[in-house]
């Protein structure tokens, strides 16, 4: 049987190079957050979005001198665990630097942009979701187990959406790996999908914002194979955007 876990961090940065130091998940009706020590200082610029400061965690533990590291990768890194993250690539980067590395995940980003092939939404981060969506919960934006109460209904809606699809399609199924032992197939497509970059189809920034990536193609050419360059030597990961410039250019991987 498939254990549903949601989770969140909160770090000290979005780049490569930064670290944990919040991580909370809900899994069968059991919440928990804890604050940690990173081994950097949490820049300004971090703590204006989750408003942890250097001063709450200047008595914390390091996450691996705290004791929940070994709960958490035992239950993380179990077989029949499923973890599900709002930009699932980030957190699991974060998590990895913590030798945490979950054997199935969810990324309820790529679903979204998955489930939403029109282009309709017109961005997809968790809190514009969860009002787009109208997801009616008392949860605090940017804490960890805020997010993390969001996340689960935002799941909920997108497996739902799911749901449908293949009702409508049955081929939607095509190249999931068969259900074992209770495995919920809808459950295994989401994995599929995660596991793989999105095709992403407009932009939602700078000077093309609003476009649709085909058609910039045609018409500034330059600008993608600029964009493309800056996203290969960025700090932050963006598998997406690496993987959609790579489509759009004909770049072989």
């Amino acid at each position: 049987m498939q254990k549903l876990i949601f989770f969140d961090t909160e770090t000290t940065g979005n780049t490569e190079k930064d670290f944990l130091c919040q991580i909370a998940y809900k899994t069968d009706g059991e919440n928990f957050t804890g604050l940690y020590k990173p081994p950097i200082k949490i820049p300004p610029e971090a703590s204006a979005v989750h408003h942890i400061t250097n001063k709450m965690v200047a008595d914390k533990p390091s996450f691996n001198e705290s004791g929940d590291q070994k709960k958490i990768k035992t239950l993380f890194e179990n077989k029949n665990s499923v973890v599900i993250a709002h930009n699932a690539p980030f957190d699991l980067m974060i998590i990895k630097k913590e030798n945490i590395i979950p054997t199935n995940f969810i990324c309820t980003l790529r679903m979204a942009r998955h489930l939403d092939p029109e282009g309709k939404i017109d961005r997809y981060n968790l809190q514009y979701l969860r009002y787009f969506l109208e997801i009616e919960i008392d949860a605090t934006a940017h804490d960890a187990l805020g997010d993390v109460l969001v996340l689960e209904q935002l799941f909920e809606r997108l497996k739902q959406k799911m749901q449908e699809e293949i009702k409508k399609d049955p081929l939607a199924l095509k190249g999931t790996p068969p259900s074992q032992g209770g495995e919920d197939p809808v459950i295994q497509k989401m994995i599929e999908i995660s596991s793989h970059p999105s095709l992403l189809r407009s932009f939602n920034f700078g000077k093309h914002m609003g476009k649709k990536i085909e058609d910039v193609l045609k018409t500034d050419r330059g600008y993608l194979e600029w964009l493309y360059g800056e996203k290969i030597k960025g700090e932050a990961p963006d598998e997406d955007w690496i993987y959609t410039l790579r489509h759009y250019l004909g770049i072989l991987q």
